[in-house]
């Protein structure tokens, strides 16, 4: 599969509680997750969005304490299938929390971006998108009412642009990795995820534990 820059999606599709049956996202997936905030503790998953880097975004709504979803567990704790965030950290546990997985392998793009886009402190997907592929993301849904029984047509397409170029931005950013030679701290750090996210939970978010003081 060719990857190119988009600017929309080619098709959204809105799946209730799963996956359908038989999906193939390939060897990487790109995943993003919309809540009713940003409290672990308090705001509940409400949306998980995911494309093969093709134009498509599937779009999995979750109602209030239905979180079955088999094919998509399945998916995401594939050991053959690297999932790819911006933000990994918040991502991980929040799905963890409420589908109950632990994601690996994980990409971070986010985690990458500060590795090497070291010439910047602008490290949102909005500025790693605008300057790795070209593309200008609207914000304007971000915060919006994600646990809506009915989406409306600007949060789907706000939803599927989180994850469209991912892909892209991935594989841009390993190159830079490799050309620093900073990919297996990279990895390293994709790994330490899981244990930066029971921290997170757990309450000690804020806190530097390996700090001096």
């Amino acid at each position: 599969m060719s990857l190119k820059p988009r600017n929309k999606p080619e098709q959204v599709i809105l799946h209730q509680g799963d996956l359908p049956d038989g999906l193939d996202f390939g060897s990487a997936v790109a995943v993003d997750t919309e809540t009713q905030g940003l409290n672990l503790h308090r705001d509940r998953l409400c949306v998980a969005q995911l494309s093969a880097g093709d134009g498509i975004c599937h779009l999995v709504q979750f109602a209030a304490d239905t979180y079955d979803a088999p094919n998509l567990k399945a998916l995401l704790i594939d050991p053959a299938v690297t999932k790819i965030f911006h933000f990994a950290r918040f991502d991980v546990v929040i799905l963890k929390r409420y589908l109950g997985v632990t994601i690996n392998p994980v990409f971070c793009t986010k985690i990458a971006s500060k590795l090497v886009r070291t010439y910047t402190d602008k490290h949102g997907l909005k500025n790693v998108t605008k300057e790795l592929v070209g593309i200008d993301l609207s914000k304007e849904q971000q915060s919006s009412d994600w646990a809506a029984a009915e989406l409306s047509s600007d949060q789907l397409s706000y939803a599927a642009a989180d994850v469209l170029n991912l892909h892209l931005i991935r594989n841009r950013l390993a190159d830079m990795l490799e050309r620093e030679g900073r990919m297996d701290l990279a990895r390293a750090c994709f790994d330490f995820l899981e244990t930066r996210g029971e921290l997170d939970a757990l309450g000690w978010a804020d806190s530097d534990i390996f700090a001096h003081t």
